[in-house]
């Protein structure tokens, strides 16, 4: 089974870019969907975009559209989330996770049974 490290957070100010990434070991993510959710405090663990790893099909919140982008570098087989144009309520844990959703319910985290630890991006204004 995969096991996945993502990282990359960190402090920004409002408008900045920052780039996650969540990298696959223990097999690769052929066959896996690869998905971006993040939790702020108090709030519940909110689905932000995944990317079908070998169709390359993704699917983003609409909060987050046009400002993040979701890709895929096979050659380290590793998912990345770009981050443009920052806001102060962007600011969460963001966690990776796999698994082989059925596409109707791709943003649901009960799809996924494989996580990353998290990484923490701070957006101060």
């Amino acid at each position: 089974q995969v096991q996945l490290t993502d990282a990359g957070g960190g402090s920004v100010q409002v408008g900045d870019s920052l780039r996650l990434s969540c990298a696959a070991s223990g097999s690769t993510f052929s066959n896996y969907a690869v998905a971006w959710f993040r939790q702020a405090p108090g709030k519940e663990r909110e689905f932000v975009a995944v990317i079908r790893w070998s169709a390359g099909s993704t699917l983003y919140a609409e909060s987050v559209k046009g400002r993040f982008t979701i890709s895929r570098d096979f050659a380290k087989n590793t998912v990345l989330l770009q981050m443009n144009s920052l806001k102060p309520e962007d600011t969460a844990g963001y966690y990776c996770a796999a698994g082989r959703p059925i596409w109707g319910l791709i943003s649901q985290q009960s799809q996924y049974y494989t996580w990353g630890q998290g990484t923490q991006v701070t957006v101060s204004s």
